[in-house]
């Protein structure tokens, strides 16, 4: 009996050293099944809304710019919330675009948003938690010299002197951080808050970014063109960096920053998923920005013949609300806080700039846009369908074999 029980003790002992082997071990593949998917039964009851309200109001100033979030409301415009995800996590987003969610190198990716999200850092937590992403712990000193992924928060000076609160720059900034974190769980991130939305005080924010080590930067707002935006782009005229930046949510129409020929400009889909999570096809979201600036140069690297200008938009991704991804914001927002279920170009951009910095190959002397130009058609899901508006020529606005306007060069497929 005793030689049974050895037996029995030596095998379960083997059986767990296995176990803890195989642990260890685990392939991007396996890890992605261990990140939790959202409910169905959730998802179901998220499904049944489809109006959605712009989290920033819109001006018409073009010296003040407003996020391009949009939120899912219920019937009587409430802000739809739950209390588990509803939205899509980084589960269904990795999988559908084909990327680990891990970066090789240690990149900072860089967040440029107005006002104060008060809670950023421990909203992120929960949100790592729900979805068994590593946690980013505040950074011990400059983020630059952290030896670990963490996570900074500066005011546009650098400082911890920070802005004021507003309620729906703070769930954008939430949407920001947590599309970050999802497509990169190794990227430090660096949230860089304005003191508000004027072109003045972003742009300094940007520069402080840079000056921070930012290697991508993502910049979820904008404004309509003006005669004088080319003296900003050398804000954004940062060879070696990835500045990226949502096209809008206005239908067809070109913002800026997305028309600064130094800045990638990123379009919006829906994202349609197969029963089992996997890749099943994109549309140009209808209000999804795209066009041909009325000011900035053509860059070298774009050579659609329907504009002599600049063409918006270089890349796309998810940002259709019904297809939107799961948000956790505890500052208030029209009342309600919790889970939310977000979209616009807003998450297109961050789904970018974390796709891009697991993969980041730019030189120090390469604009990004050149170097997505630079790729074969393999590296992105061609997008034919869908329409932001009506214009001429035709492909500015429509989505169409090869390069468009709504969605540029298409979707990611897999690591750039």
């Amino acid at each position: 009996m005793k030689y049974i029980s050895f037996f029995f003790v030596l095998f379960f002992l083997l059986f767990c050293t296995a176990q803890t082997i195989q642990a260890q071990t685990i392939s991007p593949e396996g890890l992605l099944q261990q990140i939790p998917t959202i409910d169905p039964a959730i998802a179901l009851q998220a499904n049944k809304h489809t109006r959605y309200v712009d989290l920033c109001p819109q001006t018409n100033s073009p010296l003040i710019a407003r996020c391009f979030g949009e939120a899912i409301v219920d019937e009587t415009a409430t802000p739809f919330t739950t209390g588990k995800p509803a939205g899509f996590g980084p589960a269904e987003f990795r999988k559908a675009y084909g990327v680990s969610g891990e970066a090789s190198k240690s990149p900072i990716v860089a967040i440029v948003d107005a006002y104060n999200q008060p809670n950023m850092l421990s909203d992120l937590q929960r949100y790592s938690t729900t979805f068994n992403l590593p946690q980013l712990a505040s950074c011990a000193g400059t983020i630059a010299k952290s030896s670990v992924p963490c996570f900074k928060k500066v005011s546009q000076t650098g400082t911890t002197k920070y802005p004021k609160t507003d309620a729906g720059w703070a769930l954008e900034i939430s949407l920001d951080v947590e599309a970050v974190h999802a497509m990169c769980d190794n990227c430090s991130i660096l949230l860089v808050e304005a003191t508000s939305a004027s072109n003045a005080n972003l742009l300094k924010a940007v520069d402080i970014a840079i000056k921070l080590g930012g290697t991508i930067i993502s910049n979820s707002y904008g404004g309509g063109e003006s005669s004088g935006e080319k003296t900003y782009d050398t804000h954004f005229n940062k060879p070696g960096i990835g500045i990226f930046a949502s096209s809008g949510d206005s239908g067809y129409g070109v913002s800026y920053p997305a028309a600064s020929r130094y800045v990638v400009a990123v379009g919006g889909t829906k994202l349609n998923l197969t029963k089992t999570g996997t890749y099943s096809s994109e549309s140009a979201w209808s209000d999804g920005g795209s066009g041909c600036s009325d000011f900035e140069f053509k860059p070298t690297w774009q050579h659609d013949i329907g504009c002599n200008k600049r063409t918006v938009a270089d890349i796309a991704a998810d940002a259709d609300p019904t297809s939107g991804a799961a948000v956790y914001d505890s500052v208030q927002y029209q009342g309600q806080k919790g889970w939310f279920k977000i979209g616009g170009t807003s998450l297109a951009s961050p789904l970018i700039a974390g796709m891009f910095a697991t993969g980041d190959q730019l030189t120090s002397n390469q604009q990004a846009g050149s170097f997505l130009y630079g790729l074969s058609a393999t590296h992105f899901h061609d997008i034919t369908k869908g329409s932001n508006g009506i214009c001429s020529p035709s492909y500015l606005c429509k989505a169409s074999k090869g390069y468009d306007g709504p969605t540029g060069l298409g979707s990611p497929k897999g690591t750039f």
